[in-house]
């Protein structure tokens, strides 16, 4: 994931059109909320289980 990250940086400073920009944006959003829902499962879990 790492490598996408830094990959994404060099195309993002390539300059491309805009919908490339909010392509990517709304793909960014997506990918933070998904990682934000599941570590909030985990910690759910884990404190659970930890009961």
């Amino acid at each position: 994931m790492i490598f996408e990250w830094i990959n994404l940086g060099f195309n993002l400073a390539d300059g491309h059109e805009t919908s490339f920009y909010v392509v990517h944006g709304v793909l960014i959003a997506v990918n933070i909320l998904l990682a934000l829902a599941l570590g909030a499962v985990g910690v759910r879990g884990w404190m659970k289980g930890r009961a």
